[in-house]
This record gives structure tokens, C-alpha cells and sequence, in this order.
């Protein structure tokens, strides 16, 4: 495993975070066993949210009876939407969303805390002073935006900057080799993939923020469980999300390029799209969800997988 030092955060952050938005978390099932797995291949950052069902209940049960608070790095979000689609980018739900996650995931520190989506009619300093203020109550260490956009971060760190605060340090929105063609949820799904989000990308580099991608493997769609040539089962293997954000002919080719090269490589569809994340001149984690260690090794091995600059072009279409 490799990792990574963000701003504010303790310990050194995994490159690849394991993400609870899954089974058995959600319905709050006891998944001690498979966290003990991903702990054991080196994952020690561990990645949830507010809404995630009764995950960060079941995260923080293993965290707890493990007795390994002082060793894992917390990513918990806050302020999405209510179901009702009714924006929550205020101090009130704010905090009351912290207390909610603090109880369940049985600590009164999370080490990275964003902001699950934005609200551009909120005035962006109001949100700096106010994470500022979590930060310093020892609430929360680094925070940032999930589902901002570049523009709006840059706005809050400016602020932050002028008035002595620290800034954003972290963004989380989605990222892969698959252009991301409609939003998944709802809600303001932000993504800075494909062709139109090449000024998103650019800002990464040239700030060095870490990046912590999303739906790294396409929600399914660059895992190898389709297959490019049979497009017309997609819509059986895939859930309807996955087909509605990336089901497009230039993602089908970008898949069957991932086959080619899979191929060339010896290795699998869904490393050859991990090691094009990692081989991107960005300081970027991923989020995966898997119910397998051995899937999981495959990912972490995909780190090590080299892509010269003409294949990572090819694969994105270039």
C-alpha cells in the first residue's frame, strides 16, 4: 500500500480508501470480518457518510472493539440533501450531522470531514468560518467538498486565505477513466472526468490537492463484469445508476480498450482502469467498495501496474 500526507490529518492516508456505501454497512450488518481483511492489505482510511444507511454505525463498531482509533483515518460527510431534494449547507444541520456521526462512528474527532454537496447561494466564507470553527472545538482535522466544484473551493480558499483560516485541503468528487455522462443522485454530482472537465484537472495539478475519487471503478461499469461486445446485457449486470452516468458509445470503447490492454498486460480490466487513475499527474486516492480481499489486492497491486503516456492517452480516447 502506499500513502499519503493530508494537511491536519495524523496519521498518513491510504491511497486507496475502503468505502462503506455498501452491504453489509448500510443495513448496519456486523462486517468486523471484512474490515479486519481491508485493514490487513494496508487500507487504514476508512471512507462514509452521514447518509450511508447505518454504515458508520457498523464502522464504528469494528473501529471501537478493534481498539484501533488511534491507527485508522475517518472520512465522514455531511449536509446532503434531505430526500425531498431541500439543500442543508447551514450551521444547524451542519453540526447536528457531526453529533449524529461522532455518536455513531463512537468518537468526537473524524479526521477528514466534507461537506457532501454545496449550496452556491450560501456565501462561502460563512462555511469556512464555520469548518474553522468545528476545527478548532478538536472536532474535526482536515476538511473540503464532496461534489464541489474547482471553482467554488478556489472561492473558499481565497477566503481563507485573506482572513488567516485554513483553507480546504482535500476535494472528493468523482473520477475515472469513464466520462461521467449524467448525474448518478441527484443533487449536484460534481465529476472531473472526460474531455469538458479539463480546466477542473488542470487546477488539481497546479494546487497539489489530494483527490479523493469516487466511483473510481465507474460505479461498476470498468470493473470487467461487462464486457465492451455485449452491450445489449449491460443493463442486466449493471444497476440502472451505472448505465444512466456512463452507458455512452465512448465509454463502451474506452472499455474495450481497458480489454486490449488488459490483455497486453496480463492483468484485469479493473486494473488497468485503477493504474489510469494513479497514472494521472494529480495527487489522487480512491474510494472502492468491495466485498473480496483478493479483489482488493488486485487494486492495491494496480498501483504498481505501469502505463506509458501514449497507452494513458489511449485509453482516455486522445
Amino acid at each position: 500500500m502506499k500513502y499519503v500526507e493530508i494537511p491536519y490529518v495524523k496519521n498518513k492516508v491510504s491511497r486507496i480508501l475502503y468505502g462503506t456505501a455498501a452491504p453489509p454497512f448500510m443495513q448496519g450488518g456486523d462486517g468486523n470480518e471484512l474490515l479486519d481483511a481491508m485493514y490487513a492489505l494496508g487500507i487504514n482510511t476508512f471512507d462514509s457518510a452521514r447518509v450511508y444507511g447505518k454504515a458508520e454505525q457498523s464502522l464504528g463498531k469494528w473501529v471501537e472493539e478493534r481498539g484501533l482509533r488511534d491507527q485508522v483515518v475517518i472520512l465522514s460527510k455531511c449536509a446532503h440533501p434531505d430526500p425531498s431534494g431541500r439543500k442543508r449547507v447551514n450551521e444547524k444541520e451542519i453540526r447536528e450531522d457531526f453529533a449524529e456521526s461522532a455518536e455513531y462512528l463512537r468518537t468526537g474527532h473524524i479526521d477528514i470531514y466534507l461537506l457532501h454537496r454545496d449550496d452556491p447561494e450560501v456565501p462561502v466564507g460563512e462555511i469556512v468560518e464555520l469548518l474553522n470553527a468545528m476545527h478548532e472545538e478538536g472536532k474535526i482535522g482536515a476538511f473540503g467538498g464532496s461534489n464541489w466544484t474547482h471553482k467554488r473551493i478556489a472561492e473558499a480558499n481565497t477566503y481563507a486565505k485573506e482572513h488567516d483560516l485554513i483553507p480546504f485541503t482535500v476535494s472528493s468528487p468523482h473520477f475515472s477513466l469513464a466520462e461521467q455522462v449524467q448525474d448518478l443522485w441527484g443533487g449536484g454530482c460534481v465529476t472531473i472526468s472526460g474531455p469538458s472537465n479539463g480546466a477542473a484537472r488542470e487546477w488539481y495539478r497546479s494546487q497539489g490537492m489530494p483527490v479523493i475519487a469516487y466511483s473510481s471503478l465507474s460505479h461498476g461499469f470498468l470493473s470487467g463484469r461487462v464486457k465492451s461486445g455485449e452491450r445489449e446485457k449491460a443493463g442486466q449486470i449493471l444497476d440502472e445508476f451505472a448505465m444512466k452516468g456512463y452507458g455512452c458509445a465512448d465509454n463502451f470503447e474506452r472499455l474495450r480498450r481497458c480489454e486490449e490492454l488488459a490483455e497486453k498486460k496480463q492483468c484485469t480490466v479493473s486494473q488497468i482502469a485503477m493504474a489510469w487513475i494513479f497514472r494521472q499527474e494529480l495527487n489522487t486516492l480512491a474510494v472502492v467498495s468491495t466485498s473480496s480481499a483478493e479483489r482488493m489486492q488486485a487494486n492495491i497491486d494496480a498501483m504498481s501496474i505501469r502505463l506509458s503516456e501514449e497507452e494513458a492517452a489511449y485509453l482516455d480516447l486522445l
